[in-house]
């Protein structure tokens, strides 16, 4: 052990070897046990060297998470703008599996960071070279909401599975039938976060797949939001004077779009 101190305490300590060792501790001990002390301790450095390389906890974070976000992998050269998007949105599933505590992380930033925004302008891009306007593309990224970086906000967060799941399933489906019956309908896994049995990869898929299916539509109905300002509901303000809610997920709602 202390032979591998000594051999640490050689490798000249930067930035990028700061951020990538606080990505492998996070994915070892949970982003909620990291500290400047734990990682510091990996890196056989007093606490204060860490500080040379990233000012606070905060600024650590947001590098870790551009660390991440640089892993997704670019869509093939070649491919139609729908292929293209669904190869790099799975690809950035693939990334926040790897990380399990990215996807919070990056929902807990007040301002996208770097490498989160360069990632958004690609998408964009894709879009408006596959012939999309600006317009619809705008309301496509609102569309999709964090799925576009590859993870769900999901309704509740994961329990442990009761002791006597048989009890359980009959009182479910005693008191809620119908909730019930959607449950047994589907595939399942036991490892789930989206809900008790659901298999998350098929979930996320078909709804990526249910989504751009509609935005292809909408491309080829040349559609515009511009109508809307035009002619409105009764009862509800023009387009032009609603006020259009923030995104609830904040490195899409923080962005001005």
């Amino acid at each position: 052990m202390a032979e591998q101190t000594e051999t640490l305490r050689r490798v000249p300590l930067n930035r990028d070897r700061v951020l990538r060792t606080a990505v492998t501790l996070a994915d070892d001990i949970g982003i909620e046990s990291l500290s400047m002390r734990k990682l510091a301790q990996e890196l056989g450095v007093v606490p204060m060297a860490l500080y040379k390389h990233v000012t606070n906890k905060d600024e650590l974070l947001d590098g870790m998470i551009d660390v991440v976000v640089r892993e997704i992998d670019p869509p093939e050269d070649g491919t139609d703008w729908k292929a293209a998007i669904r190869q790099r949105i799975l690809a950035a599933r693939r990334t926040m599996l790897r990380h399990p505590w990215a996807s919070r992380a990056i929902e807990t930033r007040q301002v996208p960071t770097p490498a989160v925004l360069a990632y958004l302008d690609a998408m964009i891009g894709a879009f408006r070279t596959g012939g999309f306007s600006a317009d619809l593309t705008h309301h496509v990224v609102h569309a999709m909401g964090s799925r576009i970086l590859g993870f769900t906000q999901e309704l509740f967060t994961p329990q442990a599975a009761p002791a006597d799941s048989t009890v359980v399933a009959r009182e479910l489906t005693s008191t809620y039938p119908h909730l019930a019956e959607i449950a047994m309908a589907a595939a399942h896994e036991d490892t789930s976060v989206v809900g008790s049995g659901c298999d998350d990869q098929f979930e996320f898929e078909f709804a990526l797949d249910l989504l751009l299916d509609g935005f292809e539509r909408l491309h080829e109905q040349h559609w515009t939001s511009a109508p809307r300002a035009r002619g409105h509901h009764a009862g509800q303000a023009p387009a032009h004077k609603r006020r259009e809610p923030v995104s609830d997920r904040p490195e899409l709602g923080r962005t001005g779009f």
